[in-house]
């Protein structure tokens, strides 16, 4: 082949890459608010009088789609000569999200999950030139399919309310909205025939509806009282209606081809496979029935179940299911793979012709043995280019798109996952999600099409949210410690250079994981089953936590009234204590291998009888950091007390054995008041209650027997029955200080320092 036909070809390859990417795009451009303008400036006006009560007036909101020329939003504001700011954007969101980041760095105010601090000036300050915030990425995805369970399965409206609020504020505007969708499974199957029993024993129960949803288990914590519908369609309508008040886009369930074992008395030929057991489960809770796609029965189960989803919710053309969640396709021929995921997307077009389908790009890393180039490519490709989203979910550890040549077409989502199971902890990898956005913007080809945040579990670590959600309008990654100084100055009010030096610290050791591969489920021995084979290696030199603790508490005398400061005073001294625990268990191990009684008793009186109970005093006196919220919370929802006592076991098991009988042990685990005095102090105090009879008695501890033993234990705190407070009980402060003094005096050891 001559050099000019070889150029020829390869500017036809180039030119043919470059059309699929447009035609790709241009098969979304039908994504977008449903709202009108003024509905959406309403949203906004309404949500800035629940911020900012009267000083909202100060805004003028604008809605104006006409602003957005090339898809992605945008937002104006200026400032009049009545000292009001106008603000003015394509969407309710944009509106939302360039506010936001005027009250951020002109009015040094911030909002999370953990407190607000909203000291406004007075007037407010001054634009001279016009404010703009151009989107760099149309879609700003938001949830994980777990977080429903692990984080809002207990919410009521005004907790849902304010997440939406959260959402419009950090610009996201294609949320997950799962809830009440049992309601409608539940009209469907009795449409088909099945009969109540023959339902109630496929739904689990409310704490564990993610993995029923993804054909992962069944029936555990069930049945689902019929109020539970009731209640969940109830917020699902209200839902909605507020995510598309604002301009946002909701996303929708679809059929996965997860079926009850019902269907096989209806329709005994249908081609049915039934899986392995999941996560450690037996085929008791496990061993789903997955019906074939090709079947026809999919696409009537399908075809059935969306159009209820959009006679009840209407649409916005985008759904999402998941096949193969963690679970192995029977077959890994591509042809099969391909005839799948085109019998999926053909049971949502033959209800909406105009379908997206959202898809998790979770199942190519977590059983990355099967799905190769070829397995990946014929999932994806039996669905037309452009017709489906893939969320590359954990991409700031594990990205898919930089093997898969940006999805082999398809658009997709760069996510940041960060926590599993909502667990508690000082945790993020900054650097990479600071440079992992804009690597995947230039990536050759790339067919980015948004930016993510895809947590199991929220409520903790906002920093590293925020960071994620600003880098939707940035051009160029961050300079982190200029970045984390100004937050530190919003987050607080305060311009104490102490405080800014402490975060400083943060941002560049436990909030910079580094290690490759790392997966931030929270190791630390505190909150798993005492053995002498924990996992107790940290990222991050103690020491910068230490000197960032310290800078905390002397700066706290001034700022205790400060909600945001008091969690993070608590959380910080929360993760020193947690540290501590580690070091302890090591001294417990040594002494006990050694057979050195006085140091044992030494290290593990102080762990069990010092240590966790100032800890368990510490988390009790804030209120984010209550067992008993979460439990009240559970029971609320309850209509007798045989549903009280079935939401009660649904919320402690979810936290503690995760399954009967500790299958996902502790993944959920929570540093909660309550939680570390009945539960973790319980199982440390039964450690070393049994290694001090070992070596009393000259016998090897059993690993074994001591499971068995501490069980017992887990299980009655399950079943205990015990009502936590559900206020903050307790000075923080003073305990905090009290903690710091003991450690710098020499009552424990502060090792590292």
């Amino acid at each position: 082949m001559s050099i000019r036909n070889g150029c020829s070809l390869l500017l036809a390859v180039v030119f043919c890459l470059l059309v699929t990417a447009q035609c790709t795009f241009h098969t979304l451009d039908h994504l977008k608010p449903k709202a009108s303008d003024k509905t959406q400036e309403i949203a906004v006006v309404e949500m800035l009088e629940r911020l900012l009560g009267n000083r909202s007036t100060e805004f003028i909101v604008s809605v104006n789609r006409s602003l957005s020329k090339d898809g992605l939003d945008v937002c104006e504001l200026r400032s009049t000569n009545s000292n009001t700011i106008v603000a003015t954007g394509s969407s309710g969101v944009a509106v939302a999200f360039g506010i936001y980041n005027y009250l951020k760095y002109k009015c040094n105010c911030h909002v999370s999950w953990s407190g607000d601090q909203l000291d406004l000036p007075r007037p407010l300050p001054k634009l001279t030139d016009v404010l703009r915030f151009n989107m760099q990425h149309r879609f700003r995805y938001y949830q994980n399919v777990c977080t429903v369970s692990y984080s809002y399965v207990w919410w009521a409206w005004p907790r849902w309310e304010r997440e939406i609020d959260w959402m419009a504020l950090n610009g996201i505007n294609l949320p997950l909205a799962f809830t009440g969708q049992e309601a409608l499974w539940q009209e469907v199957y009795r449409a088909l025939g099945l009969n109540q029993s023959e339902i109630e024993e496929f739904f689990s129960g409310p704490a564990f509806l993610a993995w029923n949803r993804m054909g992962n288990m069944f029936k555990f914590g069930g049945p689902l009282p019929q109020s539970w519908h009731v209640n969940q369609l109830y917020l699902q309508f209200k839902i909605l209606a507020r995510m598309r008040s604002f301009g946002m886009i909701p996303v929708l369930p679809a059929f996965s081809g997860n079926i009850p074992k019902g269907i096989f008395r209806l329709y005994p030929r249908a081609n049915v496979t039934r899986l392995g057991p999941w996560a450690g489960f037996n085929c008791s809770f496990s061993c789903s029935y997955i019906l074939d796609p090709r079947d026809p029965l999919f696409l009537q189960i399908g075809y059935l179940y969306l159009s209820q989803v959009v006679k009840l919710f209407g649409t916005d053309h985008i759904y999402n299911t998941d096949t193969f969640n963690e679970m192995t396709p029977p077959s890994s021929d591509p042809a099969y793979l391909s005839a799948i995921s085109r019998s999926v997307f053909a049971s949502m077009t033959k209800v909406d012709p105009q379908a997206i389908w959202l898809m998790q790009g979770w199942l190519f890393f977590s059983d990355a043995g099967f799905w190769k180039p070829a397995q990946i490519q014929a999932l994806l490709h039996g669905v037309p280019l452009g017709r489906m989203i893939v969320l590359d979910l954990f991409a700031e550890t594990e990205p898919i798109f930089s093997y898969t040549q940006s999805f082999y077409g398809q658009p997709f989502i760069w996510c940041m996952l960060h926590n599993f199971g909502g667990s508690s902890g000082l945790f993020g990898t900054v650097e990479s999600i600071n440079s992992g956005v804009f690597k995947a913007l230039n990536f050759p080809n790339s067919t980015l099409v948004g930016i993510g945040m895809t947590p199991e579990g929220i409520e903790q670590n906002a920093v590293v949210y925020e960071l994620m959600s600003e880098l939707a309008w940035r051009k160029e990654p961050v300079n982190l410690s200029e970045w984390v100084s100004l937050y530190a100055v919003r987050r607080y009010g305060s311009t104490q250079e102490s405080l800014t030096t402490a975060w400083r610290l943060l941002f560049a050791s436990v909030y910079n994981c580094t290690v490759p591969h790392y997966r931030n489920h929270n190791h630390s021995p505190l909150v798993h089953r005492p053995s002498f084979h924990m996992n107790s290696a940290l990222w991050y030199d103690p020491a910068d936590l230490y000197k960032a603790w310290k800078l905390i508490m002397e700066a706290a005398p001034s700022l205790m009234s400060k909600e945001t400061f008091r969690y993070d005073l608590v959380d910080v001294t929360r993760q020193v204590l947690q540290v501590l625990t580690t070091s302890f268990y090591q001294d417990i191990a040594d002494a006990f291998q050694n057979k050195k009684m006085a140091e044992l008793l030494a290290a593990g009186g102080v762990l069990v009888y010092d240590l966790l109970p100032e800890l368990n005093h510490l988390l009790s006196s804030d209120r984010h950091f209550l067992l008993g919220t979460w439990l009240e919370q559970a029971q609320s929802l309850a209509l007798d007390e045989k549903e009280a006592q079935l939401y009660d076991m649904n919320a402690r098991n979810q936290l503690t054995l995760w399954g009967p009988s500790g299958e996902i042990l502790d993944y959920a685990n929570k540093e909660w008041g309550g939680l570390v005095e009945d539960y973790y102090t319980q199982r440390w105090g039964l450690f070393v209650y049994m290694l001090v009879e070992c070596l009393n008695s000259g016998q090897p501890f059993n690993q074994t027997a001591f499971n068995q033993a501490v069980f017992q234990v887990e299980k009655g705190f399950i079943y205990n029955g015990r009502r936590y407070p559900t206020k903050p009980q307790g000075d923080t402060y003073e305990i905090a200080h009290r903690i710091f003094l003991k450690l710098h005096n020499g009552k424990t050891c502060l090792k590292s320092q």
